[in-house]
């Protein structure tokens, strides 16, 4: 087994299972380098890609809701879901604090932090900012020898700043620019292969449409969103190695808002997911043809399987108490993971707290009894279109 097999299996036993529909790169160089998939050969039917961690959702609201968001009501963590969405903020300011201990009750201390920030410049234009970090935890350093080397940390992060403008009372387009960091390998070398850690700059690029309706006798909102995140560099772990692409990701949805009376509401959500990358591993094509060509590159049965979906509920009592659920659904040839979400939300004042779980047992998903928390604020003045 590769040097750097040895030094970071543990770390990419946690990130290849994270999101099964991915392959995490492998930190190993030259013209040998690869990637692994979710059972760690080089010859899956999932899709591969670097750094999965950028599409693991961080808020509980969606998290809850089978991890559809891309038309819900915006907030501050649309950075992540719709940039575009952040035009219709409300109060000029909001801020949101995300944490997971995620794969828990696999590896004990893997998380994931995300801290999403909105401000409203005026009626028409809002920015917005994020931060998101994917702990791995202390990993055991060996040498081809299996002598011990020490410890060292390794984890990957993001920063996001977003721009979104309206254009009238119903639609607006959000941009996002990122830059990407994933430290893997603390630097160790072997056999004329030097491990570094992974950069690289990405964008999305969104829309969000609104309008109010009326639904059986009473006043509802329908929404629509998509967004094309990660457009990026490629990403390399090691000198004069393989580069990989970024998990590029297409996310369309709606989001239908029914007021049943002046305290009751429901909200119903679907999501259908995509990655625009190549179907098969190929590090010679460019970024742009591997995102248009991710379309074409396989049969259209083995396209559809690419599809993911999201549907999911939401439940407000007097604006103050939320229940949800929801499910996942990604085709067993292309992943497998499918569970079943709930979750809960309370608000008080300026103040809420959201809560989600992963319903599902440990032989049908290794994300099983995943737990997300978010606490949130709005606090500023309130603008009209």
């Amino acid at each position: 087994m590769n040097f750097f097999c040895l030094q970071i299996k543990r770390f990419f036993f946690c990130g290849l299972i994270l999101l099964p529909s991915l392959s995490f790169a492998q930190l190993i160089g030259g013209n040998n380098g690869g990637a692994v998939n979710s059972n760690g050969t080089n010859q899956a039917t999932a899709i591969q890609t670097a750094v999965p961690f950028l599409l693991i959702t961080p808020d509980s609201r969606s998290g809850a809701m089978g991890e559809a968001g891309v038309a819900l009501s915006p907030d501050a963590n649309s950075s992540f879901w719709n940039p575009s969405k952040l035009a219709f903020v409300e109060p000029s300011n909001s801020i949101s604090v995300n944490y997971s201990p995620w794969l828990r009750s696999l590896i004990p201390d893997v998380t994931l932090s995300y801290l999403g920030y909105a401000h409203k410049l005026d009626d028409r234009n809002t920015i917005g900012a994020s931060i998101r970090y994917f702990n791995v935890g202390t990993l055991e350093a060996t040498d081809i020898n299996q002598n011990f080397q020490g410890y060292f940390i390794s984890s990957e992060y993001s920063i996001d700043a977003s721009f979104a403008r309206s254009f009238g009372q119903d639609f607006s387009i959000g941009l996002t620019a990122r830059y990407i960091r994933s430290n893997l390998s603390n630097g160790y070398s072997a056999s004329g292969v030097t491990a570094k850690p992974g950069n690289a700059l990405a964008a999305d690029a969104s829309m969000f449409y609104k309008t109010q309706v009326q639904q059986f006798g009473n006043d509802g909102t329908f929404s629509f969103g998509a967004n094309i995140s990660n457009i990026g560099t490629k990403i390399s772990y090691s000198t004069n190695g393989n580069k990989y692409f970024l998990p590029t990701n297409l996310k369309i949805g709606i989001a239908d808002m029914i007021n049943l009376d002046e305290v009751n509401s429901f909200t119903f959500a679907f999501d259908i997911n995509k990655l625009l990358v190549p179907t098969k591993p190929n590090s010679d094509v460019s970024v742009p043809s591997g995102l248009f060509g991710s379309f074409t590159d396989a049969s259209f049965t083995e396209e559809m399987q690419e599809l993911s979906f999201s549907p999911g509920v939401e439940y407000w009592y007097n604006k103050l108490f939320a229940l949800r659920a929801g499910y996942y659904y990604q085709n067993p040839n292309k992943g497998g993971l499918h569970y079943l979400t709930l979750g809960t939300g309370f608000k008080y004042q300026d103040f809420a707290f959201d809560f989600s779980y992963i319903a599902a047992s440990q032989q049908s998903s290794p994300l099983a009894n995943t737990l997300r928390f978010t606490l949130s604020a709005n606090f500023g003045s309130t603008t009209k279109q």
